[in-house]
């Protein structure tokens, strides 16, 4: 059942990404963490920085925009796979770490914000999409960190597709297409 977006809600699912990550990446083996499923697929350490990348450049900046200038200010195209180049050969921690400080950092000024209802329908102006509300970017948020946490697990638990026998007919997770 879908439910109406709440800032306090959505404020605690947020916080939690970072405990989640380091619970299912920190210390477990590279090939687990760096190795995607093919086609396209992206590795832990990929989706980690892509959540990164996205701290410090789509949400809380996107936010600004629609709060100071509504639609009359276009988001900027946000470029989706731009942790290869930008993130390239920093370690997972690293990139771990990094994220739990932006995600911090992002709470704190959605916070500063003074958000109230009334702003929450305050309308901005996506490149693709066209016209947001602002609750509709921070909903998007908590849903894309459901997004990737689920990416990861699927990538993951592919690690034992062939291992698991004649189960994997019970495990939608290993058959899925991605």
């Amino acid at each position: 059942m879908s439910r109406a977006f709440r800032l306090d809600e959505a404020s605690i699912m947020l916080s939690r990404t970072p405990g989640i990550l380091n619970a299912l990446l920190l210390g477990a083996p590279d090939e687990w963490t760096m190795n995607d499923n093919g086609d396209g697929s992206w590795s832990p350490w990929a989706v980690v920085g892509h959540m990164l990348h996205g701290e410090e450049n789509e949400w809380i900046p996107r936010a600004r925009i629609i709060l100071e200038h509504g639609e009359d200010v276009p988001f900027e195209p946000f470029d989706r796979e731009a942790m290869f180049e930008q993130y390239a050969g920093i370690p997972l921690p690293e990139l771990l770490d990094r994220f739990a400080t932006a995600r911090q950092s992002n709470l704190d000024d959605l916070r500063a914000f003074g958000l109230a209802s009334i702003h929450l329908s305050l309308r901005g102006t996506h490149p693709t999409l066209g016209p947001v509300t602002l609750s509709n970017l921070l909903a998007t948020w908590v849903a894309h960190d459901f997004n990737h946490v689920s990416q990861i697990v699927e990538v993951m638990a592919r690690h034992y597709k062939d291992a698991v026998g004649p189960w994997v007919e019970n495990l939608p997770i290993l058959t899925r297409e991605a």
